[in-house]
């Protein structure tokens, strides 16, 4: 099969598109056929090196985190899925292939109601921004929430599910974001490029989800931007106010929750959530989208199929 791997670390042209043996299932584990993975920011930083410490790498190393597909075949002690179940998942690597094991424990059904291949853009981002959400700042009706980064593929399951939690939701997105950012429901939304976000806010918020890498400078800008007592989270760049301060701060990383997953899809199918596809690429161009990225010529969920 045509896969992506590397097989060390390094800038974009270290990814390779070769053929590699197709895996077989072991006890626990399904075969997908694989119909998309998607492009996640934090894979440049797997890729350089730059979570080496956070996630050690076997190399050489297939791609891969997201996964929506087909199964073909079941290794033993397998109940849960059979042949031609449809799924997806998040898997610790593997997905940019045209197939890929998974532990059953770490898959669900795939939505019904959209395409399989914009399945693939829900695990990481959406779980990611479910966390942000509900797990770490309790966002609850009424409350003002800011989405900082709401363009990117967090930001855009971000907004939807804190409107979904009856909040009233400011996004920040460049221009060419915005539409984008409506669309999906935000209340507001400020141009962080015309102005800072500080001077067009109306009234201080309760909570500020911080989805995009910023400079300690930006950083401690978004504080002030919080009621007494508010709320800042960010799953980027690690925050840290000065003591006196009043407002508390988490930062956290995504963890794999497959009731969390499920509880999107139904989201999906019911209708409450919009998946946002901002480009499909073919598996071949990964390493263009990933040099798209770094010079910030992307946005949204960008859909890879083999």
């Amino acid at each position: 099969m045509r896969a992506i791997r590397i097989h060390g670390y390094g800038d974009a042209s270290v990814l390779r598109h070769e053929d590699v043996p197709r895996p077989v299932p072991e006890r626990g584990e399904v075969l997908i056929r694989v119909a998309a993975t998607s492009f996640n920011p934090s894979e440049i930083g797997l890729r350089s090196g730059l979570l080496r410490s956070v996630f050690p790498l076997e190399l050489p190393h297939v791609l891969g985190w997201d996964v929506a597909g087909t199964v073909v075949e079941v290794g033993s002690n397998v109940r849960t899925f059979t042949i031609h179940d449809r799924v997806i998942g998040l898997l610790d690597s593997g997905a940019a292939a045209e197939y890929a094991v998974a532990p059953i424990e770490t898959l669900v059904p795939a939505p019904t109601s959209i395409p399989l291949t914009y399945s693939a853009a829900i695990p990481v981002a959406g779980l990611t921004a479910w966390q942000a959400v509900f797990d770490h700042a309790h966002v609850t009706t009424g409350q003002r929430v800011l989405v900082n980064g709401a363009g990117g593929g967090v930001g855009g399951f971000a907004v939807q599910l804190a409107k979904y939690a009856g909040a009233h939701v400011i996004a920040t997105a460049s221009p060419r974001s915005s539409g984008a950012v409506g669309r999906l429901g935000a209340d507001e939304i400020i141009d962080y490029t015309a102005s800072p976000i500080a001077d067009q806010l109306d009234e201080p918020v309760d909570t500020v989800l911080n989805l995009a890498a910023i400079t300690r400078r930006q950083a401690d800008a978004l504080a002030p931007l919080l009621r007494p007592g508010g709320i800042l989270v960010s799953i980027t760049t690690p925050i840290e106010l000065p003591t006196g301060i009043p407002v508390t701060v988490k930062n956290f990383v995504a963890r794999n929750d497959t009731s969390q997953l499920a509880e999107l899809v139904a989201l999906v199918d019911t209708g409450a959530v919009h998946i946002d596809v901002a480009a499909y690429r073919p598996l071949a161009d990964l390493a263009a989208v990933h040099r798209d990225a770094e010079s910030g010529r992307t946005r949204g969920k960008i859909i890879v199929v083999p």
